[in-house]
């Protein structure tokens, strides 16, 4: 059993605390076991939340036995952490613990020193602070979250789900993470500009729309070659029609679109299968194994074989 820590300090922001315990509490696997256990532990008895005060059930001692220990955002980001609670989380990350942070959780991640000469991120708001607090840290406002391998920050908010279900797919895979994100009503992991394993968002299908059988097509047939004028033609409008009615019912391009949709498809092979590289590129519609890679690059942020070893189970 993989065990989640999270931990609540003095003014902890209820949202970022609720966000994993919700998240991967729902998590079930393909033979409907639980995959992960959730412990909130604390400092002390209780924990004073704002709106509420609230009784924790496990101590610091829970942070050494745990596999990942989420750090939730406090109210005031510039408290000062308690000296234990930092000795515990360097000794857990020295042990191969994960620890990840949400919103102004980076504050309390950044004052253990484990972040030094690391990138990292928080809520965009909060970002100048802890640039300022912490020079030794590469500060990112811009992105949702950011994956180190065992150190991971996030942005504020909802960005915290991302995170959560970006964890899980490392964990145990893309139809994991998809069923554990339908249960958030949430996509599977936006698309956020962050540079390392972005997953680029389903690309959407309008149910009932003049377009529905037209991206059923294109989401099956990803690797067929293809034109504009062999699309609209397909959907049976005009170029210039099939361009606004995909701006107006997707937000993007019909080609653009198409692109997503291949390198999603890209994705799943190169985590359920063993097929090279190559053959995976022919197999989405891409002509040549490097425009693939350098598609590829763009949309996810890192190389298909780099992605392979993050991503595939054994």
């Amino acid at each position: 059993m993989h065990i989640v820590a999270v931990l609540a300090l003095d003014q902890v922001i209820p949202f970022d605390l609720a966000t994993p315990l919700e998240v991967f509490g729902r998590v079930r696997l393909a033979d409907g076991s639980t995959p992960y256990e959730v412990r909130v532990c604390a400092v002390g008895d209780t924990v004073e939340a704002g709106a509420f005060t609230l009784r924790a059930r496990y101590g610091l001692d829970t942070l050494l036995a745990a596999d990942t220990i989420i750090l939730p955002g406090c109210a005031d980001a510039a408290m000062v952490v308690p000296e234990k609670v930092l000795d515990h989380l360097r000794k857990a990350a020295a042990g191969g613990a994960r620890v990840a942070s949400i919103c102004a959780g980076a504050f309390i991640l950044a004052a253990t020193g484990l972040l030094d000469g690391l990138r990292a991120t928080t809520h965009w708001l909060a970002a100048p602070d802890l640039a300022a607090r912490h020079p030794q840290i590469e500060v990112d406002p811009g992105v949702l979250y950011v994956d180190n391998g065992q150190f991971l920050t996030s942005a504020g908010a909802a960005a915290g789900l991302d995170l959560c279900l970006h964890l899980i797919r490392r964990d145990h895979g893309s139809a994991v993470a998809a069923d554990a994100a339908r249960l958030s009503v949430m996509p599977l992991e936006r698309e956020g500009g962050q540079a390392q394993f972005i997953v680029p968002e389903q690309p959407p299908t309008p149910r009932g729309s003049v377009l529905e059988p037209l991206l059923s097509w294109m989401q099956e047939n990803t690797d067929a070659d293809v034109t504009l004028g062999d699309l609209a033609a397909r959907g049976g409008m005009s170029i210039r029609t099939l361009n606004r009615r995909f701006r107006e019912q997707t937000g993007t391009t019909p080609l653009q679109w198409l692109l997503r949709a291949r390198i999603r498809r890209a994705q799943h092979l190169l985590e359920a299968t063993d097929q090279p590289v190559e053959q995976i590129a022919g197999q989405v519609g891409f002509g040549s194994p490097t425009a693939f890679r350098d598609r590829f690059k763009l949309i996810v942020g890192t190389s298909p074989q780099s992605y392979r070893v993050a991503f595939r189970k054994s």
